[in-house]
């Protein structure tokens, strides 16, 4: 297998403007890397254009084959009428006994709240809901779109911690990690890359 996910020459616009222009690196396979640039330099375009869910208007892409990915939006993008416990169970199907998935909610201090439906719980119930049901997903690359927005100082830690914990639970796991605060990248990641300015 690859040591490298190589983005080569990447570019992106949107109605003629740049987001992406000529972005080439590689993030190591096996290590967290943070990703980090001003408002509209196209870290989101360019974690969505890994996912698959945008092309790029040239450039390439080169994986290692077989990866699998899994990934926090900086929406929630939970089923609102479903328990934390039922959303999780979306990504893990049977994988996971319920006791499993139990034991991960109260170490992110979600216990209280494991069968309540995610649109009765609070901005910051529903985040650690949405990493925890991208942490505990099979995945070999994790993308990371500021999962920590809104979170307290205390949670936050918390929850990076807890990243840690599963990046580290299997040989070879990859993250890469956007994010505006540096504290964040300075804890987390093994690497940092700043995007040119748009």
């Amino acid at each position: 297998m690859a040591d490298f996910i190589r983005i080569d020459q990447l570019n992106k616009s949107y109605h003629g403007r740049a987001v992406l222009k000529d972005l080439s690196f590689c993030v190591p396979i096996g290590r967290i890397t943070a990703v980090m640039a001003p408002s509209g330099a196209g870290k989101t375009t360019l974690l969505r254009i890994l996912m698959g869910l945008e092309q790029p208007d040239s450039g390439q892409i080169v994986f290692p084959g077989g990866l699998r990915l899994s990934a926090v939006f900086q929406e929630d993008r939970l089923c609102p009428n479903l328990s934390p416990v039922s959303n999780i169970r979306l990504v893990t199907g049977s994988a996971l006994a319920r006791r499993e998935i139990l034991e991960a909610l109260a170490q992110t201090g979600l216990s209280g709240c494991a069968c309540q439906p995610v649109r009765e719980m609070s901005g910051g119930q529903r985040r650690r809901t949405a990493l925890l049901r991208a942490l505990l997903a099979p995945w070999d690359l994790l993308l990371l779109d500021e999962p920590f927005k809104g979170l307290d100082t205390e949670t936050r830690k918390q929850l990076m911690d807890y990243v840690l914990l599963h990046f580290h639970k299997a040989p070879g796991r990859t993250v890469l990690l956007v994010t505006h605060e540096e504290s964040e990248a300075a804890y987390l990641a093994d690497s940092v890359l700043t995007l040119p300015s748009p």
